[in-house]
């Protein structure tokens, strides 16, 4: 076992250069400007809140360690953000999605550098576009549960892995030099492939949830959806 992680650990490169020390500045920015004071009082306060967090934590990190690299840089996996937005708000989810972020970072990835690059393109941005998905889709549709599991959840996941997709791929394509065409080719046309099962994973989790445990969903209310004619 020791041996095994000691060449886990030979292979990570350790090093920062000044692009990744930009992201990583501009990741600590974003995190300070969104930073859920509330909702974190809440996580502290609420242990079974904190053991919801914890679960939630291990199922996305082994979600995305179940990784498909198509070559260095170009990962394949579910990402599970919209039920993590749904469960604890988009700026909770940000801040603790960070954890898994920096597990794969320097296990799957082996640069730490890209930490806050990932961290980017794979929670933050999705993560704030979905939320903005998600914040118009209930102005705008009636409030229905077909609309808040439908919309809200499957199509918005969806969307999720076109957002993570796209901004990683223009990451890569600025900051690490690689060809728009293998991007294109290798990465980008594999959205429709990883889309649907994306939406089909959050769409039955928040399905099961909003049966089950409806109170595990951060602004769900049955009397909204249910009773409200």
């Amino acid at each position: 076992m020791w041996e095994f992680w000691s060449n886990r650990l030979t292979q990570i490169e350790w090093t920062l250069n000044p692009v990744q020390l930009m992201a990583l500045l501009l990741l600590g920015l974003w995190v300070y400007a969104i930073w859920p004071k509330e909702e974190l009082q809440q996580v502290i306060k609420d242990k079974g809140l904190q053991w919801r967090l914890l679960l939630v934590l291990v199922v996305i990190n082994t979600l995305w360690m179940l990784n498909a690299s198509i070559q260095v840089g170009l990962h394949l996996h579910f990402l599970g953000l919209v039920t993590c937005l749904l469960m604890f708000g988009w700026r909770l989810a940000t801040v603790a999605l960070l954890l898994p972020s920096a597990f794969f970072s320097v296990f799957v990835l082996r640069q730490p550098g890209e930490f806050g690059a990932f961290s980017l393109f794979s929670t933050a941005i999705p993560l704030f576009l979905s939320f903005m998905f998600y914040s118009r889709s209930y102005h705008l549709f009636p409030k229905h549960i077909f609309v808040f599991i439908f919309v809200g959840a499957f199509i918005n996941a969806g969307l999720s892995t076109v957002f993570h997709q796209l901004s990683w791929a223009a990451w890569l394509w600025l900051a690490a030099d690689y060809d728009w065409g293998v991007l294109v080719d290798n990465y980008l046309m594999l959205i429709p492939l990883l889309a649907f099962p994306e939406a089909l994973l959050n769409g039955m989790a928040v399905t099961l949830l909003v049966v089950y445990q409806p109170q595990w969903l951060f602004d769900y209310s049955d009397r909204e959806y249910l009773w409200r004619k």
